[in-house]
Formats: C-alpha cells, sequence, structure tokens
C-alpha cells in the first residue's frame, strides 16, 4: 500500500506522545491560524478559481467561520483537556472516578469540494485540539485549493504528525486500505457507505457528515419579502453548492403564488437583472456537475431563471413550480442554484412528506406564528433546525453539526469537534488500603453483605422530573 509508510510515521510520533501536551496542540493551531491570515489572497484566488465563489463568500464561509472555530478551541483547550471528575458512590468516597480526555491517534480527514477550505480545516482543529496525528485529503474536483493546500500546509504544521494527501478515488481507496483510528467523512451518502464499509475492516469508528434533501416549509402566515430574501440567500449562497441549503419549498398554492415574485424581487436585488453578470453570483465546479443540475431543469415549469452556460458553467438563480414529487428535482440532492416549490396543502400534509422521505441535513420552517414552527420541530426528525432563517444555524460553534440517518453520523463544531476526536476513557483510581471496605463484595456470599451491597451501591430515584 502507497501510503502504509506514511500511517506509520505518523503512527510512531502519536505514540511517542508529541501531540500530548498542550503547549504542543496550542502551537499547531496558532500555526493554522496564520495559514489563514497568511494565505488568505490565495485562498481567496483559489475558490474562485475553482467555482467563481465571490470573494464576499469565500472570506464568510472559508476564512471567517474557520477563525471562529480556531480561537474558540484556543481560548477553551485547557478545559476541554481536564479530566472531569464524576459522582461516586459511598464505598469510593476516598477514590478518584474521573473521565480522561485521550486523543484517538491516528485519524484520517476526507474532505468535499464545495467548501474546501472550510471542511477540512474546522475537523483538523478538533483533531489537532484533541491532541492526534492527522492525514488530510482534500477534494481533488476543487483542484486549485487542492494543490494550494498541499503546497502551503506543510509550511505550517509539524510534518512528523500532519499530511496532506492528493490524488482521487484511487488515491482515496488506497489510504481506506490503512487502519487508521478515526475517520472523518465529508460528503454523498453512496461515498459515505463506501467509507463506512472500509472503516469497518479495522473497527474504525466515523463520523460521516452527508447530505440530503432540506426541506423548507413557508406557511400562509409570514412576512413573504422577508422569506423570499432569506431562502434565495440560502439557497443561492455558492450558487446552491452547499449541504445545508434549503432543497426545496413546501407551501399552499396561495403561497406559491405569492413567493413568486418576491424570490424574483430578492434575486435581482441580490444579483442584478442578469446573474451572469454579478460577481456576487458563483459558478458550478466542473462540466459533470454542470451536466446533473441542468437535467433537473425539465422538472415543474421554470417560474423565474433557468438560463445556462456550459462554457462557463453558469446555470442562473432558478426557481421551479408546481413541481411533482415524482419529478427529476425531488429525486437526489439539487446541490446546485434551483429551486423547486412543491405544493401542499397544509403544515399537517407537509409534515407528513417530510417524514416519508429520509430524514435530512436541516429542516427549514418559516411562519409569523411560533406555535407552527414549533409543531414542525417537535413532529419531524433532522440533522439541525433553523427556524424563519436559512444556514445560519451552522454559524453558531456552540450547536451541535451533524446529521441523522441517511444524512449523516456524528457532530462537530467548537467543543463537539474536540468531543468526536477524544476518547472519553473512564478511569477509577482506588486507595490501596482500608480493605475491610471491599468485604462485603467478596466470596463466601451471605443475605447480610448482599444487604451491605445494596445500601452502599444502589442508586436511588430521587422524584420525577418536569419538563417546562
Amino acid at each position: 500500500n502507497p501510503y502504509e509508510g506514511l500511517v506509520s510515521q505518523l503512527r510512531a510520533s502519536w505514540l511517542s506522545g508529541k501531540t500530548r501536551p498542550m503547549e504542543y496542540r496550542v502551537a499547531q493551531l496558532e500555526a493554522l491560524g496564520r495559514f489563514l491570515d497568511e494565505r488568505k489572497q490565495e485562498i481567496l484566488e483559489a475558490t474562485e478559481m475553482d467555482m467563481g465563489k465571490p470573494s464576499f463568500e469565500a472570506f464568510f464561509s472559508e476564512i471567517l467561520l474557520c477563525k471562529n472555530e480556531l480561537n474558540v478551541a484556543l481560548n477553551n483547550l485547557c478545559h476541554w483537556m481536564k479530566d472531569e471528575h464524576v459522582d461516586k458512590n459511598l464505598v469510593m468516597q476516598l477514590d478518584s472516578a474521573f473521565i480522561r480526555k485521550d486523543p484517538y491517534g491516528v485519524v484520517l480527514i476526507i474532505a468535499p469540494w464545495n467548501y474546501p477550505i472550510h471542511l477540512f480545516l474546522v475537523p483538523l482543529i478538533g483533531a489537532i485540539a484533541a491532541g492526534n496525528c492527522a492525514i488530510i485529503k482534500p477534494s481533488e474536483i476543487s483542484k486549485n485549493t487542492e494543490r494550494l493546500v498541499a503546497e502551503t500546509l506543510s509550511c505550517y504544521l509539524d510534518n512528523d504528525c500532519f499530511a496532506v494527501v492528493t490524488g482521487g478515488v484511487p488515491e482515496t481507496t488506497s489510504l481506506l486500505e490503512n487502519k487508521f483510528d478515526y475517520i472523518f467523512f465529508t460528503g454523498s451518502p453512496p461515498v459515505g457507505r463506501i467509507v463506512m464499509t472500509a472503516a469497518a475492516k479495522h473497527l474504525t469508528p466515523v463520523t460521516l457528515e452527508l447530505g440530503g434533501k432540506n426541506p423548507c416549509y413557508v406557511s400562509d402566515t409570514c412576512c413573504v419579502t422577508n422569506v423570499a430574501r432569506r431562502v434565495a440567500w440560502g439557497r443561492f449562497f455558492n450558487a446552491g453548492q452547499t449541504c445545508i441549503a434549503p432543497d426545496y419549498l413546501l407551501c399552499t398554492v396561495e403561497m406559491q403564488d405569492k413567493l413568486i415574485p418576491a424570490l424574483r424581487e430578492a434575486i435581482t436585488e441580490f444579483f442584478g437583472p442578469n446573474p451572469r453578470e454579478s460577481p456576487d453570483f458563483a459558478r458550478i465546479v466542473s462540466d459533470k456537475q454542470f451536466r446533473r443540475i441542468q437535467a433537473l431543469l425539465s422538472s415543474g415549469r421554470v417560474a423565474i431563471g433557468g438560463q445556462t452556460d456550459e462554457a462557463e458553467r453558469y446555470i442562473a438563480p432558478t426557481v421551479l413550480a408546481d413541481v411533482l414529487p415524482s419529478d427529476p428535482a425531488m429525486q437526489e440532492e439539487i446541490f446546485g442554484p434551483i429551486l423547486p416549490i412543491v405544493v401542499i396543502g397544509n403544515m399537517d400534509e407537509a409534515i407528513d412528506f417530510i417524514n416519508a422521505r429520509p430524514r435530512p441535513l436541516a429542516i427549514y420552517a418559516f411562519s409569523c406564528d411560533s406555535k407552527v414552527v414549533n409543531q414542525v420541530l417537535e413532529r419531524t426528525s433532522s440533522g439541525g433546525f433553523c427556524g424563519n432563517d436559512t444556514l445560519m444555524h451552522v454559524t453558531l460553534t456552540s450547536l451541535p453539526f451533524g446529521g441523522i440517518g441517511n444524512s449523516g453520523l456524528g457532530k462537530y463544531h467548537g467543543k463537539f469537534t474536540f468531543d468526536t476526536f477524544t476518547h472519553h476513557r473512564g478511569c477509577l483510581h482506588r486507595n490501596m488500603g482500608l480493605e475491610a471496605l471491599n468485604a462485603a463484595r467478596y466470596p463466601p456470599y451471605t443475605e447480610q453483605k448482599l444487604g451491605v451491597l445494596t445500601a452502599t451501591f444502589e442508586v436511588k430515584r430521587r422524584g420525577t422530573c418536569t419538563l417546562l
């Protein structure tokens, strides 16, 4: 295996204990901060070349949010690393019971192309903070960003403990044949199954950050203008190439009639009368993705947009009206600048529609009535939820980010990333003396000993708990 030596080298570094001291972790995290600061312009240029990503969007998603994650880790690492002392029973009051925060070892981070810096760097921040060595596999599809990461990251990080591997499917397949102590994958559900199958051969734990069709319910009681602006921003940010973008709208036919002109106005406000000329609208990442997305335009009827240009991989911000559940746009995650509207009769029908499909990475609900938003929250299941906005829940490092079921496994962001890459090791350190306290558990067994054991080990219920 071409990567066996590299994995062995990193494992030797980890076994040496080099990555465990807090000072080492802080130094490597600070180096990532310098990478973001010193390579800022190169990052903006690389993402612009890969998918025409506007510098505003690239700075916000690839640099600012990463700096936030980095600073949260640096601000809290000392506290996160500490042993966590836990409750003890009567017998062990003089002993020490605690959770030790151990690193897993050598971890593999496989990143996608749509946010090529953010989606390798945020997991890497947690992996370093937790004391691991890591191999980073950026996506070959965003080739300019891949080249930048491969050529520059080694100038900042300790090369004995961190490495970048480039290439496509063959290289990733070879990587996965090696034994890692943890694998963090972001991508599509079909590839996620391949990663999980490879990990199972070594009993390697995984986090899978996958996608899905994120529904957005719009009730009849809402501010249509605000809904249109927030939905249009979330759908067309990065030309729709966002795993948590609202994938389709669910609303009544009356609301559809109100939303279409409001969405048209929002799109014009954001991108001008011809979005193709706007510096603020991205392009599709590859010819293959362009052709896949273009084929979805046959669904329903084109109410807004629909223009395409294969030469520059441009697909206009598009709204499809009267889309049927059987249409092509409803059979797969769109991952492009197309927004289908599916007409439903009421909120109950919308909830049934959502629950009849695989659990998505995010669910959105818009209503001026908070009871409606809460009904959608309580009666559905998804990786995350956002009421009366789109995408914004992902900007909070205090919230866990991750999928459920078909949309993924595991969570990260902020302390959740540290915890993901940490083995929580249950530890008990007992006193060598006071042997009389242990006598009740030793044979020969008697009813009297059982009574003593019950009295000292039993956990009693305190009372009922009321959820407010």
